[in-house]
């Protein structure tokens, strides 16, 4: 949404896109960043660079080049009426292909049926959403009718009734006019420019075809023509013209550390654009096999025989190389026979060395045998072959089920890592099908034990799994064949739907059909196991380990900035009667998702977040005792003496590999720390003392306990969520936590009440006494902090207040604390949330080297979070939460964008992350409701007006084309009572 479903996916698809990581630079090099007033995609890679240095040239064709009697500026004068810009996004993983929105070019090969010619990565091999732009700015909306199976040519179509102010002219497909030194333009929307000419000659017709990369489309069986022509992101799709404005080529690729660029011939193109325009299906044959062509000096070294290279060198003159197998297919038509390495002589009778030839033939015989000699080793063999229909193994359907899109192998897959064209690809690997391993290249062989052998098997075997199951799932990736393996994944249909999409050519969308929601869901019953037996070294601390739980979350849609879709981690049962376990927020960050609890390595039960401390690192979550049978979980018990530094304690925690350790330290310090701000504003813990120890072993461990010596817990071990580095990863710090300050929560809960937490809505940092006297300081109030700590000599400076509470009305930014309520504040405790607040208190401040007494309001702290959120054009929208309030000085409204999915109309038109929606189509908003009120009822491909300010104050207005079929208005709302804690709505 790795832009990386949070609802029922027939509501709105997954929201990841941002997080997602970015793609190699061998892949997509030519990225274009979008400025707010150039209204293009924000990434454009559509030139495919290709791995790796050329291939030599061999020779080619030379032919002479006739004069022209016209001149270029006047072809280019015609040409250009008839190339578009296009603005596009495949807004579902599909294949190989990723979610993301670009820009291309293409142009117009039938003005009267509205026909495009552009690149197949262009028309995309999934759902696709886009738009052209015609020379004079007119823009049309255009659909995919046809994209090749094998080839990177595809065809797009528009109502040319809708081009009112200018008269669409087409450019005529001329492939048998390709010459080496043929003078040529490429001319469309390079580097994210509207008209680019781009001069060259081609200097090869023969070039095998570019590779881009493992798991990426790919061309094959084919050869490309070659040029120097310096095209970049956004060119692919341009004709490639002769001086007569015919389209010679077209434009599809190019080299990422060379000026060399690389062209499709047209000559299959127009073929199929002749069926097209009839109203035929475009027949394409294949005996899956991969050919490339060698030239003879190689050719000789498999064993072509002399006579042979003679009869091809006689009968066709200018021929360098002939056709080898370099692929053949497990269990496609020819495995039975054919063998990598033979050398392709004849088809039916028709001796061949060039692909276009060859494809003719496949492409006129579908369904019937073809007779093909080949030359193995110096000897002839001659098989008989059944050419199969390409189009039934190019997959045109995925199913969203469990948060994540499958669909049937694919012949460009198979073919790339030489594998049957069988089992079910994870196309888009998010929700239940998260997987170890690879992000990518993962195919299901089998689930809940059945055999998954394509997307239909799979489908009846899912159908019959009740929610919440926990089922086994047998896969390997795509690129370690040898390796299978096995994942216990928990069956997901109340967050994301079961759906097939469907491809249709005639009306451009995937239409989705909804499949059976399945049994009731799981009954979960009671479950008895033991604990394992630990070392006895570790004393009585070793029985505080049947107080920890394994703690998992899975989380369907990202908010409040967390960067996470999966988090484990560890919790402390503080009380086993009634179920209640103490976790960090790190773990679960807030109340959407489904949280599981693993007890003794042994049962998997659910549990749900009840409490959320609002600006420390915890979490209060809940399981139904009874069904964990005769299991003996403990309370932990809690100490009631303080740690303070020098005390020793045993650390008993579960390490990176969530295994149990247990080792005696030392507490070496416990002091007020900051964690630094990340760039988007998520969860960051403030104003509370961290506990460091003297072990290594404490940096390997993400949750535990710190327990005396009698095996009472005074202290517990958690990960810190901190900032977002520039490498891309997070930084999580590992540090401990007083107990006391959860045992007050604990009560509230254990009493049936809801903690109603009071305070001064601030973040504070420690100032020492020598930087306070320079701030003004008195000597007087100086002895009076040396008298309160005797310990510690500190006070604190009001970091940042919170926006638009209480407190920041009177408090502000750079402030000391000197007193609350008459007693000195110099330990970060006496400012902790609690219920024992008033709702006003007596401060003493040091405010520009001015000691000031004055009234305070406290504010009341929400435990819950985020209680609603929208769906908009692929937008994730809700009011801003606290991390928000913390780190922005100005609130421009309650509508604040928290993420936003990679090919969705709010991608590809600019709504950004931390973005404020202050006004729709020039109405004003400023909470959710006003903006549901403002968008319902807005029509599917119309352009909506949206006015944002960015995190920074920053306004613009952007234009957003609703794509409802892919992306509707729906909302999740905060409901106890649901069977997931959340309600789902469709707003109409």
């Amino acid at each position: 949404m790795d832009v990386d479903s949070p609802v029922p996916s027939e509501l709105v698809p997954e929201v990841m896109a941002d997080l997602a990581p970015p793609l190699p630079e061998s892949g997509y090099p030519h990225k274009r960043k979008r400025s707010r007033s150039d209204g293009i995609p924000a990434n454009s890679f559509n030139k495919r660079p290709e791995n790796g240095a050329l291939p030599a040239t061999n020779g080619s064709e030379i032919d002479v080049i006739p004069q022209h009697a016209p001149q270029w500026q006047q072809t280019i004068e015609q040409s250009i009426l008839s190339i578009v810009s296009i603005r596009f996004s495949q807004v579902a993983s599909f294949d190989t292909d990723g979610t993301d929105s670009s820009e291309a070019s293409g142009f117009v090969v039938d003005a009267t049926r509205g026909l495009i010619l552009t690149n197949r990565h262009v028309a995309c091999a999934g759902p696709f959403f886009g738009e052209a732009v015609f020379h004079d700015h007119e823009e049309v909306d255009v659909f995919p009718v046809y994209r090749d199976p094998v080839h990177d040519f595809g065809i797009l179509k528009f109502d040319p009734r809708k081009i009112r102010y200018m008269q669409v002219r087409e450019v005529e497909l001329a492939p048998h006019l390709a010459r080496v030194g043929l003078d040529i333009r490429v001319v469309g929307n390079d580097a994210g420019e509207k008209l680019s000419i781009l001069a060259g000659s081609i200097s090869r017709l023969d070039r095998n075809a570019p590779e881009y990369g493992e798991m990426t489309y790919n061309d094959f069986n084919t050869f490309y023509l070659q040029a120097a022509s310096s095209t970049s992101g956004g060119s692919s799709g341009s004709p490639v013209l002769n001086i007569e404005g015919k389209a010679v080529a077209l434009q599809a690729g190019g080299h990422m550390r060379a000026a060399t660029d690389f062209f499709f011939p047209l000559d299959r193109v127009a073929r199929a654009l002749k069926f097209i325009q009839e109203g035929r299906a475009v027949p394409r044959g294949t005996i899956q096999t991969q050919f490339m062509h060698r030239p003879f000096d190689e050719v000789r070294r498999l064993g072509l025989k002399q006579e042979t290279e003679a009869f091809v060198r006689k009968t066709f003159p200018k021929e360098v190389g002939m056709l080898v197998a370099e692929t053949v297919v497990p269990k496609g038509p020819a495995s039975a026979v054919l063998e990598e390495g033979d050398i392709l002589l004849s088809v039916n009778g028709v001796h061949i060395t060039k692909f276009v030839p060859l494809e003719s033939i496949l492409d006129d015989s579908v369904g019937k045998a073809i007779t093909v000699v080949i030359q193995r080793g110096g000897v002839d063999m001659e098989f008989t072959i059944t050419v199969q229909d390409l189009h039934t193994i190019t997959p045109d359907r995925y199913l969203e089920v469990g948060g994540a899109k499958l669909n049937d192998v694919s012949y460009q897959l198979a073919r790339q890592f030489c594998v049957p064209v069988e089992g079910v690809y994870v196309a888009e690997p998010s929700g239940m099908f998260r997987l170890d391993g690879a992000d990518q290249g993962w195919i299901i062989s089998s689930i809940d034990t059945r055999p998954t052998p394509n997307l239909d098997a799979f489908i009846e075997a899912f159908k019959n799994i009740p929610d919440r199951e926990r089922i086994p799932v047998e896969y390997y990736s795509i690129l370690d064949v040898h390796t299978k393996s096995v994942a216990i994944v928990d069956a997901e249909r109340h967050w994301s739907g079961f759906r097939l999409a469907v491809r249709n050519d005639k009306t451009g969308f995937w239409d989705y059909t909804k499949l059976p929601e399945g049994p009731a869901p799981k009954v979960w019953k009671p479950i008895t196991a033991t604990f394992a037996t630990l070392d006895q070294s570790l004393g009585v601390s070793a029985t505080l380990f049947h107080s920890l739980v394994k703690v998992s979350i899975y989380i369907p849609c990202r908010i409040e900035g967390f960067p996470k879709s999966r988090k484990m981690g560890a919790g402390l049962v503080l009380d086993a009667e009634k179920g209640l376990v103490v976790v960090g927020r790190s773990v679960v960050p807030y109340t959407l998702g489904d949280i599981m609890l693993t007890f003794a390595d042994s049962i998997i039960i659910p549990g749900k977040a009840i409490f959320l401390h609002p600006i420390n690192n915890f979490a209060i979550i809940q399981y139904d005792p009874s069904l964990l049978g005769a299991t003996p979980v403990k309370s932990a018990p809690v100490s009631d003496v303080k740690l303070g530094q020098g005390h020793r304690v045993t650390l008993i925690a579960l390490n990176h590999n969530q295994r149990p350790v247990g080792v005696e330290t030392t507490v070496t310090d416990i002091t007020a720390v900051t964690i630094p701000y990340s760039g988007t504003p998520r969860f960051r813990a403030i104003n509370f003392d961290a506990i460091t120890l003297d072990t290594p072993l404490a940096q390997q461990c993400s949750a535990g306990v710190l327990a005396d010596s009698k095996g009472k817990v005074q202290g517990i071990w958690l990960s810190f969520l901190g900032e977002h580095t520039t490498s891309g990863h997070d930084q999580e710090y590992h540090l401990g936590f007083d107990i006391n300050s959860v045992i007050p929560i604990l009560r509230k809960l254990q009493a049936g009440g809801v903690p109603r937490l009071r305070g001064l809505a601030i973040e504070v940092t420690p100032v020492q006494m020598s930087q306070a006297r320079h701030m003004g300081l008195s000597d007087e109030w100086v002895h009076r902090v040396q008298e309160a700590n005797k310990e510690r000599r500190q006070l604190f400076l009001i970091r940042r207040t919170e926006n638009e509470s209480a407190t920041s009305r009177v408090l502000k930014d750079l402030d000391v604390i000197l007193s609350v309520s008459g007693k000195v504040v110099t330990r970060v405790q006496e400012l902790e949330l609690s219920e024992e607040w008033p709702e006003e208190v007596d401060m003493v401040i040091l405010r520009n080297k001015t000691e000031m007494s004055i009234r305070v309001p406290t504010t009341e702290f929400d435990n819950e979070g985020v209680k609603r959120v929208v769906f908009w054009a692929g937008a994730v929208l809700h009011e801003p939460h606290r991390a928000c309030l913390q780190q922005s000085r100005s609130l421009p409204s309650k509508i604040y964008v928290s993420s936003r999915s990679k090919g969705s109309p709010a991608y590809m038109y600019g709504i950004t992350t931390t973005h404020w929606i202050v006004a729709v189509n020039g109405q004003s908003v400023t909470t959710l409701d006003d903006f549901v009120d403002a968008v319902r009822g807005l029509k599917d491909g119309e352009y909506v007006r949206v006015k944002c300010i960015s995190f920074d104050l920053v306004p613009c207005v952007l234009s957003v084309k609703l794509c409802l079929h892919y992306w509707p208005t729906s909302e999740i709302v905060r409901d106890p009572e649901a069977n997931s804690g959340w309600k789902k709505n469709v707003i109409e």
